[in-house]
């Protein structure tokens, strides 16, 4: 695709074309215009989403000779995104590893120090109650194929680690209900690289992960790319390492003024997506839910008073 000199004018004094102010916004602005940029733009957009924590302590110029293109590309991609230079682009990165997640450790601290247990009750509360509110915004436009690449998907793998295991093991939980080819991906005794050995075209692996993240779920994730398997991420960012090159992302929050992030929304999202997954099935998973419902009472997996 040739450079058109006329376009990329356009790009930079458009008023549409406002510079991106979050890291977010600067990711679904290269990954829309992707397509139209110029090769060499193309080489230096890829590379900023790909080395994002790299933008804001490497050099422009080491940064472009990693990225194998000339300095003034940076510059000139930068100012087609709307801001004046390179510096403008790079604040985007500066400030957001600025407000990274903070240590739990010092968090903690801050939370003893507040001596007001039922005020912070309150806050976590109410921070509860707007990550799961914001999730439809933050999925709605998402949601839709998301949904159709699990329906059409040969096997369906999942996958959370540490604090995420509890929302992959809902979704596997719930949806083998009424999909039986599901399979739960676990680091137990050693087994995760034999376990993603299976993983081939025609999967989907749903990864599930917030900041900061596991080794376990990048190497999940880069094992799914390279056995050209369908990505899935639920995460808290676009730019989270799960989410770069996945073929779709969802999205939820996980702010709270407690010491640890909170895994609610994530619990919540896989619930909602499960739902959903069961309407669009329609009554081929009811059937399986009343078979799933009458082995588990047949087997006495439910208590049942005498």
């Amino acid at each position: 695709m040739g450079f058109k000199p006329a376009r990329y004018t356009q790009a930079m004094t458009s008023p549409q074309n406002s510079a991106p102010r979050t890291v977010d916004a600067l990711t679904q602005r290269l990954q829309t215009d992707y397509a139209t940029m110029s090769p060499q733009f193309q080489i230096a957009a890829r590379f900023v989403l790909d080395h994002p924590d790299d933008i804001a302590l490497v050099s422009m110029r080491e940064l472009a000779t990693r990225a194998g293109v000339k300095p003034a590309t940076l510059v000139r991609l930068s100012q087609s995104l709307g801001y004046e230079g390179w510096a403008g682009l790079k604040e985007v990165f500066v400030k957001a590893l600025q407000r990274g997640p903070k240590a739990y450790a010092e968090q903690a601290k801050l939370v003893v120090r507040s001596r007001n247990p039922k005020g912070m009750a309150e806050k976590t509360v109410l921070a509860q109650s707007h990550n799961i509110q914001a999730l439809i915004t933050q999925n709605e436009e998402r949601l839709p194929q998301a949904l159709d690449l699990i329906v059409k998907a040969k096997r369906v793998f999942v996958a959370g680690f540490r604090a995420s295991y509890a929302a992959a093991f809902s979704f596997h939980y719930l949806y083998r209900l009424f999909r039986p080819s599901v399979t739960m991906l676990r680091s137990d005794a050693g087994t995760l690289e034999v376990e993603l050995r299976t993983l081939g075209p025609g999967d989907i692996v749903v990864l599930i992960g917030f900041a900061p993240y596991s080794h376990e779920v990048v190497r999940v994730y880069e094992a799914a790319r390279a056995a050209n398997s369908k990505v899935l991420a639920i995460c808290d960012s676009l730019v989270a390492p799960i989410a770069l090159e996945a073929d779709q992302v969802l999205l939820f929050n996980t702010d709270v003024p407690s010491f640890f992030p909170s895994s609610s929304a994530s619990v919540a999202l896989v619930e909602l997506l499960v739902e959903q997954l069961l309407v669009k099935t329609g009554k081929r998973a009811v059937s399986g839910i009343e078979e799933a419902e009458k082995q588990l009472h047949q087997t006495g997996a439910y208590w049942h008073q005498k």
